[in-house]
């Protein structure tokens, strides 16, 4: 069993929505899942979170106000909804868990990546 799988990649249209889910096998109740992006020859870069417990999020900058985060703790999954997408942001999406705040070098599992294209 592995412990996050991602779901809901795919292509869309430059301002286009989509959905991203990623379930989770176990997690502690004080612990965080989110996301991170990256793109080729960059580092991964922090997109949000979400407290399991609380369901408190957090979101970067410069996705505010067009990423939110939630989770069904019933589906052990969390969600990511991406609105108006843009195709300059980096394109692969790695779901992420660990105690927060999340950070790179202190994330206890990393979902396989999925892939987010977006057209001009």
């Amino acid at each position: 069993q592995v412990q996050l799988v991602e779901s809901g990649g795919g292509s869309v249209q430059a301002g286009g929505s989509l959905t991203l889910s990623c379930a989770v096998r176990s997690i502690l109740r004080t612990q965080a899942m989110g996301w991170f992006r990256q793109a080729p020859g960059k580092e991964r870069e922090f997109v949000g979170s979400i407290s399991w417990s609380s369901g408190d999020s957090s979101i970067a900058d410069d996705v505010k106000g067009r990423f939110t985060i939630s989770r069904v703790i019933t589906k052990s999954t969390a969600y990511i909804q991406m609105n108006s997408l843009k195709p300059e942001e980096p394109d692969v999406y790695y779901c992420a868990q660990a105690f927060p705040p999340l950070r790179l070098g202190r994330i206890d599992y990393w979902g396989q990546g999925t892939q987010v294209t977006v057209s001009s």
